[in-house]
């Protein structure tokens, strides 16, 4: 094959052009530390390096995003939680301490105080938000636990399921002495004799109540209360409605509370269904099972708000009714998870529900000791007050100091009530509070085993980014020493190119002549 000069020198070009192109390319991994700048150089090199990358943006989304955001919605959860439970502690506290039946008038004031200032912190705590968003109100996280305000026009026709486990005693108190305040109030005023009675009720979630569902107009009004027995069959009880406790005494006639047998009376001020003995043991015996169904118009600042606890319809626009659902027709729970994606196929349920950390009783139990302990204090006080006038000079006649000795003893009837309903009232809330408090604990618990799931799991996304991390490197890296080596030995081939093409340009026909 004959070799011509041109031939030399195009083969010297080529060889020194692919040198430079060498050279260029791995001044180019010099600078950037990588195998390739683009697919074609390599195009294994490049896909495996998608598909690493892919991997590792998922993991980073889980392990730095995901992840971070589920532990701080745990986290506040946990604080809101721990709150909560001390909460409860204070007032079981309080409870323990009016139980204890040996209370001086400045112990029913710290009482008092005590208990006023924890109700208005009882669901405060349902209000904790993690970045604007409620973390016990489910889908709903836009919107606050309780109200904010009073509402006085806001209106909810609500639906609460009970049994006959429901039951519970409660004890009544009628006819309070009214204090005379002049010599003609203490020979003239009839004293009241003060009287109790004990029946067994079943506490709505709210007091001041419009009206149960079927209610028939008065005076006075009256209601069929509907319930199942054990064998599935309808049955009714027939309830007399009364606004307030003092209509109910003043129905009765004798100065006492009183219950035709078996039926029942309701209370709307106090939102309670109270049966007599004999239609309290026909509930028992049949373990009745109740759906009450009754309207509320207006809620004060604090209070719950419905639609986290009970099937309910906000009825305040008739025309535009907003319904909330809370069971399925099969009366099932409807639980509202918000879940994270926190690996690959693992998700996480994050939120707690109002409805199994803060029960609706516990601010209804909080008044009524609330209520019970300004009772004591009254009926005491007014004891201290008879007392005082006996020892006033204008009230120093026979006739007075004997008609003030009746008085007297009506007072300290009427106190002996208040105080022993106190005690006993708060002995069997101290009960209902250790409830409330195993209710917490076991959210506390849930929420601890969610924690330590995902410290698990953000373990094992760190690992994985750290091996993602290393094998994408491995496959688009290149060790810098690793490049200086190749670069000289290319730059090396690159001079001896250009050297050897210098020597090729000095070859001429005359060099042979």
């Amino acid at each position: 094959m004959r070799i011509t000069n041109n031939i030399i020198l195009h083969n010297t070009s080529s060889n020194i052009n692919g040198n430079k192109v060498n050279v260029d390319k791995l001044n180019q991994q010099m600078s950037s530390q990588k195998k390739i700048q683009r697919p074609s150089e390599d195009p294994v090199v490049a896909i495996r390096a998608l598909r690493l990358r892919s991997n590792l943006s998922e993991i980073e989304q889980y392990y730095e995003r995901n992840i971070p955001d589920a532990e701080s919605w745990l986290e506040v959860t946990e604080t809101a939680l721990d709150n909560m439970k001390n909460i409860l502690k204070d007032i079981r506290t309080q409870c323990e301490y009016g139980a204890s039946g040996q209370l001086k008038t400045e112990d029913r004031e710290t009482i008092l105080n005590a208990l006023e200032k924890l109700r208005a912190q009882v669901y405060a705590e349902g209000n904790a938000d993690y970045a604007g968003r409620t973390v016990f109100t489910g889908y709903r996280t836009n919107k606050k636990l309780t109200f904010m305000g009073n509402e006085t026009d806001t209106k909810y026709e609500i639906t609460q399921k009970f049994t006959y486990s429901n039951l519970e005693e409660h004890r009544y108190y009628g006819n309070e002495v009214n204090v005379p305040q002049t010599e003609n109030d203490i020979l003239n005023n009839p004293i009241e004799d003060p009287t109790d009675a004990a029946f067994e009720r079943i506490r709505l979630a709210y007091g001041e109540i419009d009206s149960l569902a079927g209610e028939v107009a008065g005076p006075p009004a009256t209601v069929d209360i509907a319930y199942t027995d054990k064998t599935g069959a309808g049955k009714t009880v027939s309830a007399t409605v009364y606004d307030t406790y003092e209509d109910w005494l003043a129905a009765s006639g004798n100065g006492t509370y009183e219950i035709a047998d078996g039926e029942a009376v309701v209370i709307r001020n106090s939102g309670e269904i109270i049966f007599s003995t004999s239609a309290a043991a026909t509930i028992k015996n049949d373990e009745a099972q109740f759906e009450i169904e009754y309207t509320k118009t207006g809620f004060d600042k604090g209070e719950v708000r419905p639609e986290y606890y009970y099937d309910c319809k906000n009825v305040t626009d008739p025309a535009k009714p907003l319904e909330y659902r809370q069971f399925d027709d099969d009366g099932n729970r409807i639980y509202q998870n918000i879940e994270y994606v926190v690996a690959a196929n693992q998700t996480l349920t994050v939120n707690t529900l109002a409805a199994d950390v803060f029960d609706t009783s516990i601010g209804r139990d909080v008044d009524e000791m609330i209520d019970a302990v300004k009772r004591a204090k009254d009926a005491n006080q007014k004891v201290d007050d008879i007392k005082k006038m006996m020892g006033m000079e204008e009230y120093a006649s026979d006739e007075c100091q004997a008609k003030l000795e009746d008085w007297l003893a009506a007072a300290k009837k009427e106190a002996d009530y208040a105080d022993d309903n106190l005690q006993k009232l708060y002995n069997t809330y101290i009960g209902n509070f250790d409830g409330y408090m195993e209710k917490v604990i076991s959210a506390q618990t849930d929420v601890g085993s969610k924690g330590q799931s995902l410290d698990l799991t953000k373990n094992r996304m760190a690992n994985q980014q750290t091996t993602m991390e290393g094998l994408m490197s491995q496959n688009e890296d290149r060790e810098l020493s690793d490049i200086i080596i190749d670069y000289t030995s290319a730059f090396s081939a690159y001079q001896a190119s250009l050297q050897a093409a210098s020597k090729v340009n000095q070859v001429t026909l005359l060099s042979y002549l």
